[in-house]
């Protein structure tokens, strides 16, 4: 918050004449103009007295609608700014909200007049550009006496957070569904016999029979729940984000969010998956409902690590499971392809590479391709659906 001085350019004037003519007063013996003076001077200060007490009587609230969204979207901020005072009005109020730079300008208002218990209600929309928690808010006051003399500047309450999490984009159902389509021979065995139904039901998705739907379990949890098929047992899958700060800022988000896109993408297809950084393990979801959500959340938080850190390549053996391995990288050195050629090779391996520009790039993917690595190279986001859903005809179809 920015100092503010107490009095306006015609308080500081009435003062400054009041000031000269008290001299000149005294120094002549004109009673008259000292008299004159004294009024100069208590009217700015009369002033500023009256909003001290004006100041205690601002009240606000606000609300956040989401509070959660993703990178690119907008969130409605609605804030109520309130005269608690029963007998007194308020008057030459502004207001202005405190934002971080990533979430654009801070906004301001003019209320002007609050009657005794009356309140002003404020709307504006924030643009989310970079993920993370943000503080929106508190909010500052500005209050200018009836004259325009004085002024005094109060923050009310305190800041909401708006978390802003990396933007998803769907890979399927064109794309790989977890399968053999997806990262080799399928991850997932029958523990059916004969097809039977397995008797715990499941969340209903779209494409569902809906001749499946068992209304009992529908009853009991308040959504439409079908019963199985088939029960599987699948197979972890380890996404390895690299996280390190060498890399600039939106080839690092881009980063953040495939891996997140992959990650939500092989949980809800029944997967349990584990995202780590070079820091250590980020977010681990199984197939639960709401695993996805809990995985962008994480990752929403997780925060770039040194660039001189290691890369979260040595952590893949210790939590190897024998399932897909993701590898989502930005700038990706020489070091960075001999390390990853050395892990997981048992397992099916994809490298997401999210700088297709950088020196040296063709290199380490040629590399990790003499490896057994199957390669996929994107410049932003958008492109990570098109790529993802290539990524059986790059490599000459399912093995």
């Amino acid at each position: 918050m920015s100092p503010l001085p107490p009095f306006t350019a015609r308080g500081t004037g009435l003062l400054v004449a009041g000031a000269v003519f008290l001299g000149a007063g005294l120094f002549i013996g004109e009673r008259a103009l000292a008299a004159v003076a004294v009024l100069l001077l208590a009217l700015p200060l009369l002033s500023l007295l009256s909003l001290a007490g004006a100041r205690r009587s601002l009240v606000h609230s606000r609300t956040l609608r989401p509070a959660r969204v993703p990178v690119g979207a907008q969130a409605l901020v609605m804030v109520r700014v309130a005269n608690a005072g029963p007998v007194r009005s308020i008057g030459g109020v502004q207001a202005e909200d405190a934002l971080p730079p990533a979430l654009g300008e801070r906004p301001r208002f003019r209320i002007g007049l609050l009657p005794p218990r009356g309140a002003h209600d404020m709307a504006y929309r924030v643009a989310a550009a970079e993920r993370g928690l943000h503080p929106v808010g508190p909010l500052d006051v500005v209050l200018t006496d009836a004259l325009g003399c004085a002024r005094l500047r109060r923050r009310l309450g305190d800041a909401a957070s708006l978390l802003v999490t990396p933007r998803l984009v769907p890979l399927g159902p064109d794309g790989p569904q977890g399968g053999a389509a997806e990262l080799g021979e399928s991850p997932t065995r029958s523990m059916a016999a004969g097809g039977e139904d397995d008797p715990v039901p499941r969340p209903y998705q779209r494409g569902d029979d809906l001749r499946r739907v068992h209304w009992r379990s529908t009853a009991r949890h308040g959504a439409l729940m079908v019963r199985r098929e088939e029960a599987h047992h699948a197979e972890d899958a380890d996404v390895l984000v690299d996280m390190r700060g060498g890399a600039s800022r939106p080839v690092l988000e881009t980063a953040v969010s495939a891996a997140a896109s992959v990650a939500v993408h092989l949980q809800a297809r029944g997967r349990r998956v584990r995202v780590v950084s070079g820091s250590g393990r980020i977010a681990e979801a199984d197939a639960v409902q709401g695993g996805g959500a809990r995985i962008a959340e994480a990752l929403a938080l997780a925060p770039a690590d040194r660039p001189d850190a290691p890369g979260p390549w040595a952590l893949a053996e210790a939590d190897s499971s024998g399932g897909p391995l993701v590898a989502v990288a930005g700038a990706l050195g020489t070091a960075d392809a001999e390390a990853l050629s050395a892990i997981g090779a048992d397992r099916d391996r994809v490298a997401l590479l999210c700088s297709p520009d950088t020196p040296g790039i063709a290199e380490a993917e040629a590399a990790l391709a003499r490896s057994g690595w199957r390669t996929l190279r994107i410049r932003g986001i958008d492109d990570l659906p098109r790529a993802w859903a290539a990524l059986p005809a790059a490599v000459g179809g399912p093995r």
